[in-house]
């Protein structure tokens, strides 16, 4: 659909991060089309949920620019500090292969590493 549509849908996606996100956390884009949110003394479970809603939100409003409508989902992976890694780096890297996880099962979900 070209730069312009997503362009609007990454606004989209920091918008609905932005709004969702505590005065602690930090959401950020790290690259692309990916995002990074941090949530800091969050267990798993609850980054689990968190995410999800997220993801719920994001499928159900379609980007619109002009006359098209483009429906856009999320495909999230979630590490957990200190069961995934101690270091920010290979947190990283394991929310990164659980997120490759859930576009290899089909996209549009959460996975946890």
């Amino acid at each position: 659909h070209g730069h312009q549509v997503g362009d609007e849908v990454l606004k989209k996606l920091g918008q609905l991060l932005g709004q969702g996100v505590r005065a602690t956390d930090i959401a950020c884009r790290f690259g692309g089309e990916e995002f990074l949110v941090l949530l800091p003394n969050m267990s798993g479970d609850i980054a689990f949920e968190r995410a999800e809603q997220w993801r719920q939100a994001f499928a159900g409003t379609p980007t619109e620019l002009g006359p098209l409508q483009v429906t856009a989902t999320l495909s999230i992976g979630i590490a957990t500090f200190p069961v995934h890694g101690m270091e920010p780096q290979e947190l990283i890297h394991h929310a990164d292969q659980a997120m490759y996880q859930a576009k290899a099962l089909g996209r549009n979900r959460v996975v946890a590493y």
